[in-house]
């Protein structure tokens, strides 16, 4: 078993603190975008207009992951702490509501460049596994959304947390939805399935809907929220509402390409 003792802080320089949760971040863009302008974006059109989208990118990610914080995970609490909504810095982000804020932006940008929105959206899917895989990890070292207490060899004692011994459900988030998600969108890519605009986004909201639904039976639920609908945590109920949008988006779009 390990003891989870990491320092939330990577760097600090003078009274300037840069937290890991910033760097995964940072180097989850960076690292998306280089892949996704020197190997997975063929679209000469989507190439050239990619730079100025990840802006739009940036702020639909915090824009989004925070406004689905407060909406969807704590609106007690912000209802009556206005000010604190603007507090990012104190940690509070939903990836669903990051989710929505990036698709958002998309097709905002998109029809302002008279673009197809899948086409960015499935970049962005093709990518998105890097993001998470570097977050959950901060997430791990942050001592934040962890597990359920457990008796396995590999559970983690978060002393920042208590003395009892945890599921690592970071770690577990970071492998599926991180590693084995970009195996498996990687795989529909080199089948050429990005020529189906559309599609591979309907194939990471499946299969990242299916991993976190998993992972949600190891990890302790929200404080403020606990379990909800017959037991299900509001991570497991917003990862069915993105599955059913998934299972949709991927059989539409075949069917279309099955048409044609």
């Amino acid at each position: 078993m390990f003891t989870n003792n990491f320092d939330p802080v990577a760097l600090q320089i003078f009274s300037l603190e840069i937290k890991w949760y910033s760097l995964a971040y940072i180097f989850g863009i960076l690292i998306g975008w280089f892949l996704s302008k020197k190997v997975f974006i063929t679209n000469y059109d989507i190439k050239e207009k990619f730079d100025d989208y990840i802006t739009y990118i940036i702020l639909g990610i915090i824009i989004g992951g925070r406004l689905g914080y407060v909406l969807i995970y704590n609106l007690g609490y912000y209802s009556n702490n206005l000010i604190d909504i603007l507090k990012i810095w104190q940690g509070g982000m939903s990836f669903h509501g990051g989710l929505l804020g990036v698709i958002i932006v998309t097709i905002w940008f998109s029809k302002k460049n008279n673009l197809n929105p899948y086409e960015f959206l499935d970049i962005v899917a093709l990518v998105a596994p890097i993001g998470i895989f570097f977050g959950r990890i901060s997430n791990f070292i942050n001592s934040e959304l962890y597990g359920k207490v457990t008796k396995l060899p590999w559970g983690v004692k978060f002393i920042q947390i208590d003395d009892l011994y945890r599921h690592p459900s970071q770690l577990y988030e970071a492998f599926l939805e991180g590693f084995i998600l970009f195996i498996i969108l990687f795989y529909f890519w080199s089948k050429k399935y990005l020529k189906i605009p559309g599609f591979i986004s309907g194939v990471f909201l499946i299969f990242y809907s299916l991993f976190r639904f998993i992972i949600e039976f190891f990890r302790l639920p929200d404080e403020q929220l606990g379990y909800l609908i017959i037991n299900l945590t509001m991570g497991q109920i917003m990862s069915l509402i993105f599955l059913i949008i998934g299972i949709y988006l991927t059989v539409k779009k075949h069917e279309i390409e099955t048409k044609n």
